[in-house]
């Protein structure tokens, strides 16, 4: 059976699996317009898979930000497939990219999707860390209404105390979701924010505390220092925590979201990366990046604006958006051919 085949037998065969294909669909329709589009003409004018039809190849997935060494890695692999199931058609080549770019991702795991730490019997404290301006605030609400949905009981601290608005804005999206914001005023100490959080959380029987930071302050080095000093707060009033660090960053960035990621790494040991805007950018190829060249999971992104639009990341499901309307499209005859 194809890979293809696979994929449209997964999310189809339930209500479940259907809505979050139709969510990955949506949320991918830029990146898919631009990837599939090319993929396609790609194919249409190279009947013959040889290398010009490769240099081709890695144009586009460079265009679409997979990253330079994904890339090469992902071409050389396809060339050892081509040998050993002696292809020779071009169309034959989509089945094999789309099953080469799960595994890109998900490497030998048997899951596809990445899990948030949580603790069963014991407060579970997730730091959110990440530049102004890329969606972090929004992804704590989010992330706290799901929890919710699911029975958690959930706080929030705001411990971007530097930002102007910053603790307001967490403020709304507590009340918009119904959950507790423990807050001081603006210019505080983040620290001391924190550690009245993880306090309040424990006399409140919270199941999770979800902690905003800042995102920028005089220059990097005072921002790293803030975020290990928090780090260190955290671990000193629970050594097991923070049990998830979630690096924000924007899709819609690009190769830069990479360099932040290498920058958040050396000072917080980032855990997973909630990526948003996929849906307003046509690069989602950052995706593969991100896992590739730093190894650290994608674990939600951010797939609309509504309350429900942050999605765990499912590396299937993100290529069945990408080739939505290949797989669709095509029927069982010419996937199993």
């Amino acid at each position: 059976m194809s890979f293809f085949k696979k994929l449209k037998d997964k999310f189809s065969k339930t209500e479940e699996n259907q809505e979050v294909s139709d969510k990955y669909k949506s949320g991918l329709s830029k990146t898919r317009g631009s990837f599939s589009s090319k993929i396609n003409n790609l194919v249409a004018r190279y009947r013959q898979v040889d290398e010009d039809f490769f240099d081709d190849l890695e144009e586009i997935l460079i265009q679409a930000d997979v990253g330079v060494n994904t890339v090469m890695d992902l071409v050389d692999e396809l060339k050892m497939e081509v040998k050993r199931q002696n292809i020779k058609d071009s169309s034959m080549l989509k089945d094999v990219i789309s099953e080469k770019l799960v595994e890109i991702y998900a490497g030998d795991e048997e899951t596809v999707k990445a899990e948030l730490n949580l603790q069963p019997n014991d407060l579970s404290i997730f730091l959110f860390v990440g530049v102004n301006g890329v969606g972090k605030t929004t992804s704590i609400g989010k992330l706290a209404h799901q929890l919710s949905e699911q029975g958690k009981k959930v706080v929030l601290v705001a411990g971007d105390t530097f930002r102007a608005g910053a603790i307001e804005q967490l403020d709304v999206w507590g009340q918009r979701v119904g959950v507790e914001v423990i807050k001081h005023s603006e210019g505080s100490d983040p620290a001391a924010v924190i550690y009245d959080g993880i306090q309040a959380a424990r006399s409140r029987n919270a199941d999770v505390l979800l902690c905003d930071t800042a995102g920028r302050l005089q220059n990097k080095v005072n921002l790293m220092n803030e975020l290990s000093k928090v780090k260190r707060v955290i671990e000193r009033e629970v050594p097991s925590a923070p049990h998830e660090v979630l690096l924000v960053l924007d899709a819609t960035t690009g190769q830069n979201a990479l360099s932040q990621a290498k920058t958040f790494s050396e000072a917080t040991n980032v855990t997973g990366i909630v990526l948003t805007k996929l849906d307003g950018t046509a690069k989602g190829g950052i995706v593969l990046a991100i896992r590739k060249e730093l190894n650290i999971p994608v674990k939600y992104v951010g797939l609309g604006e509504k309350v429900t639009d942050l999605e765990v990341f499912d590396a299937q499901a993100f290529v069945y958006g990408l080739f939505a309307d290949m797989i669709e499209s095509s029927d069982d005859e010419s996937l199993d051919s």
